[in-house]
């Protein structure tokens, strides 16, 4: 049973978005890895963009400089 955990920033993805994730991510591991679809798990986490650091830096303050 694979268990997929997807983690993005809360920007407003949409529901149709994130449905297309899931669908996207199970079936790649049905095709790359031969996994049962019926069987996967896909969890999708938003983190705040506060608590979200690249670099030693926030995010939003990351994507600032270019990076």
């Amino acid at each position: 049973m694979p268990y997929v955990n997807i983690r993005i920033t809360r920007e407003g993805a949409t529901s149709e978005q994130k449905a297309e994730l899931i669908r996207g991510v199970t079936r790649l591991l049905q095709d790359t890895l031969g996994k049962n679809p019926e069987t996967t798990v896909v969890v999708i986490d938003e983190v705040e963009m506060d608590c979200w650091g690249i670099g030693g830096m926030p995010v939003a303050e990351f994507r600032q400089r270019g990076s």
